[in-house]
C-alpha cells in the first residue's frame, strides 16, 4: 500500500506532464490507464465463440504499451460464481498478456454478469489488485446480451466511480437496457455484432478506449444535450488549495460561467447546457504550495432530442388502453396525459414521471374512440405535445348461470342471465351424443331455448355464447345427462357441469 507521500507525489509527476518513464508523443505509450474485460464464460456461450472472444481481445489489446506506467489489464470470467482470470498487476508486457489471453479457459455455468460487476467493484478496482490510484478506468463487457441477475444497480456503482463502460454484444441483447448500461452516448460505447465479424470493429473500439486513457487528462463523459459530466485525477486536497472551473461557447467569452470547487473534488457534472454546442472548459487549479497548470478540454453537447415524436396506443381493452410514447429525454420533467370520449367535452388527465414512457388509462367506456394527448412538460419550460385516437374494445364477457328445466323425457329448457356489454345476440350449440348437433341464434332479448330429441342415457354439451359487433364473447359450456328410459316411463335427468 502506498503511502500518502509517495502517492501525492506520483500524482504530481503525472500530472504535471512529468512522467516516471518518458514517452514519445502519439504512440501508444501515451496511454495509461486500467482495462478490465467482463468475458461471459457461461454455458450460454458456445466453445467456438468463447475461443472467437478470445482472439478478439487478444487483437484488440496487441498494440498497447504494458506496465506499471502504461497500460494494465485484468481479465474477470462471468459465470455461476464469477472467477477473476487475473489481476492487474499480473501481466505486464505485450507477451505476457498475449499468452495469457489465450490460455483462458471456459468456466460454463449460469450468466451472473451482476455478481461479476460487484467483484470489480470490491475487489479489482482497488490497489489490492494492482489498480492505481491516479489513471483512468474502463470496463469492456462482451456478451451474448444475456443475464439472470441484475445488472443496473452494480453497473451503475461503477459508473459513479468514475469507470468508463464498453459493452460488446455478440447476441440479440435489449437495445435500452444495454444502451442503459453503457457509458453515454450508447452509439459510441455500444456494440452489436455477429461473433464471426468482431474484427470490424476492433479499431474503431481500440479508439475509443485510447480517448479514454490517454494519460492525465480533464475527461468528458456522460454527454447529453443540456449537461455533462467532467471528471479528472486527485491534483489537490482540501488544505492545498480549491479548483476554478470556468466553461463558455467557443467564440461567445461574453457567456462564461465560474464555479469554485473544493479541492478533493475529481469530478462534477455541469448543467443547464445549450444543445449542440461546443464548450471551452478550463479546470485552474489554485494551490498555495505549487504551481499546477490548468486542465483544459474541449466538449459538444448532444443535439436535443425531442419529446414525443409518437405516441403508441396499446392493449386496448373494453375499459382500459395503455398510451405510450418515445423518446424519454433527460430532461422531460413530466408528461401530461389528456384523454376524453370523441364526440364530447369531457377530458381527465393524468401525470406520469419523466423517466417514465407508457401509462395505462382505466375506468373507459367500451367500444368508444378517445383523443389522447402526450405533452411533455421540460424541465426548461418548454412543452411539447402530440396527439392520437384510441379505441376501446366491445365487451367481451360471457354469459352466466346457464341453467337446464325439464320438460319432457327428450327435452329441456337451457335458460342463461344475460351477458354484460352491446350484446347483439346468443348463439347456443348442442352436442348431441346421439344425433345431429344444433345452432341457435336466438335476439339479445331471448335467455332461453328449448332443446330436444335429446336421447335417453345420453350426455349432451351445451354452450351459450354473447355476439357483439366485432367479436364474440366468451362460451359458458355445460353437460346435460338424460336419465335411462324405465318401466314406469319416468323422465328425470341429471346434469353435470
Amino acid at each position: 500500500m502506498w503511502s500518502k507521500a509517495l502517492l501525492l507525489i506520483f500524482c504530481l509527476h503525472v500530472l504535471l506532464g512529468q512522467p516516471l518513464l518518458q514517452r514519445g508523443p502519439g504512440t501508444s505509450t501515451d496511454l495509461e490507464g486500467d482495462l478490465l474485460f467482463l468475458l461471459d464464460s457461461s454455458g450460454s456461450i458456445s466453445y467456438y465463440e468463447f475461443s472467437r472472444v478470445k482472439a478478439f481481445v487478444a487483437d484488440l489489446l496487441r498494440p498497447f504499451t504494458f506496465g506499471p506506467h502504461g497500460v494494465q489489464t485484468g481479465v474477470i470470467q462471468i459465470s455461476t460464481v464469477p472467477s477473476l482470470e487475473f489481476p492487474f498487476d499480473r501481466h505486464l508486457s505485450s507477451g505476457a498478456v498475449q499468452h495469457a489471453i489465450h490460455g483462458i479457459q471456459q468456466v460454463m455455468g449460469d450468466t451472473n454478469t451482476g455478481k461479476a460487476l460487484s467483484l470489480a467493484k470490491e475487489k479489482l478496482f482497488t490497489e489490492e489488485t494492482g489498480a492505481r490510484p491516479c489513471v483512468p478506468k474502463v470496463l469492456v463487457w462482451v456478451t451474448d446480451g444475456l443475464s439472470r441477475d441484475d445488472v443496473s444497480k452494480p453497473m451503475q456503482l461503477l459508473k459513479d466511480m468514475g469507470v468508463t463502460v464498453f459493452i460488446v454484444s455478440t447476441g440479440r441483447g435489449n437495445y435500452l437496457e444495454l444502451s442503459a448500461a453503457a457509458s453515454q452516448p450508447p452509439e459510441k460505447h455500444l456494440h452489436f455484432v455477429d461473433v464471426d465479424d468482431l474484427g470490424i470493429i476492433t479499431k474503431e473500439l481500440r479508439d475509443s478506449i485510447a480517448d479514454v486513457i490517454q494519460a492525465v487528462r480533464l475527461r468528458a463523459t456522460e454527454i447529453t444535450s443540456n449537461s455533462f459530466k467532467l471528471t479528472w485525477p486527485p491534483l489537490l486536497s482540501p488544505d492545498m488549495g480549491y479548483f476554478v472551473l470556468e466553461y463558455a461557447p467557443t467564440g461567445d467569452p461574453k457567456r462564461k460561467l465560474t464555479k469554485q470547487l473544493t479541492g478533493d473534488r475529481t469530478s462534477i457534472v455541469v448543467e443547464n447546457l445549450a444543445p449542440k454546442t461546443t464548450y471551452e472548459v478550463a479546470l485552474i487549479p489554485e494551490s498555495n504550495e505549487w504551481y499546477i497548470p490548468p486542465k483544459t478540454t474541449r466538449v459538444t453537447t448532444l443535439e436535443e432530442i425531442i419529446s414525443p415524436v409518437q405516441v403508441l396506443i396499446s392493449e386496448s381493452k373494453p375499459h382500459s388502453i395503455r398510451v405510450g410514447w418515445s423518446p424519454t429525454p433527460d430532461s422531460v420533467a413530466t408528461y401530461q396525459v389528456l384523454y376524453g370520449p370523441l364526440p364530447g367535452n369531457s377530458v381527465k388527465q393524468v401525470e406520469v414521471k419523466g423517466s417514465l414512457n407508457s401509462t395505462v388509462l382505466e375506468d373507459l367506456k367500451a367500444n368508444t374512440t378517445y383523443l389522447v394527448t402526450v405533452s411533455a412538460i421540460y424541465k426548461s419550460g418548454k412543452e411539447k405535445a402530440l396527439s392520437a385516437k384510441a379505441c376501446t374494445q366491445e365487451e367481451n364477457s360471457k354469459i352466466k348461470h346457464l341453467r337446464f328445466e325439464d320438460l319432457s323425457p327428450s327435452t329441456v329448457k337451457a335458460s342463461w342471465d344475460p351477458a354484460g356489454g352491446n350484446v347483439l345476440g346468443y348463439r347456443v350449440r348442442c352436442r348431441r351424443q346421439a344425433g345431429p348437433s344444433t345452432l341457435l341464434s336466438v335476439s339479445p332479448q331471448i335467455h332461453s331455448v328449448l332443446l330436444s330429441e335429446l336421447a335417453a342415457g345420453s350426455a349432451n354439451k351445451v354452450c351459450v355464447k354473447p355476439v357483439y359487433k366485432n367479436l364474440p364473447g366468451r362460451a359458458l359450456c355445460r353437460m346435460v345427462h338424460m336419465q335411462p328410459a324405465s318401466a314406469t316411463g319416468g323422465y328425470h335427468h341429471r346434469r353435470r357441469v
